[in-house]
């Protein structure tokens, strides 16, 4: 897996990093800021399945699971010939912090300046409705729900 083009976001989360690891790893949880479906099983080589817009499943394998600490695994999405199931890589660190958590995510393997972007303007998305979970509110309906691309 080439490194290609790279998304990086830091996002504040008003949570400890145990909360913030349990929104990442626990399919209900998942569900209360991203996506209609998740099937993830936090282990080496075990999936990452999550439908995150109603009309868009994102498929891979968890590659390091450092519980409350790190994750990483392949990414991709079903139908997709720009970027497959498994063709890149998302590794997110988790910091604790005085008033909470540092969540650094780092997304690799991307194959073009489009793609990067797509991803980033979703990631963005994502984190902070992340957040307002974390904080123990309601993100509402997501406003990407059904997009395809």
């Amino acid at each position: 897996m080439q490194d290609g083009f790279v998304v990086r976001r830091e996002q504040h989360i008003p949570a400890p990093p145990a909360a913030v690891f349990a929104l990442l790893t626990d399919p209900e949880k998942i569900l209360s800021w991203m996506g209609t479906e998740a099937d993830v099983e936090p282990r080496v080589d075990g999936a990452y399945i999550v439908n995150v817009t109603g009309a868009r499943c994102a498929r891979g394998a968890f590659r390091e699971v450092v519980p409350v600490h790190r994750l990483a695994y392949s990414f991709g999405w079903d139908g997709s010939d720009a970027v497959p199931p498994g063709s890149s890589l998302v590794e997110i660190d988790l910091i604790e912090q005085p008033d909470g958590t540092l969540l650094r995510l780092t997304h690799t393997g991307l194959p073009s300046e489009a793609q990067c972007a797509g991803h980033e303007e979703g990631w963005t998305h994502y984190l902070g409705r992340l957040a307002v979970a974390a904080g123990g509110r309601d993100p509402g309906p997501d406003p990407f729900e059904g997009r395809t691309g």
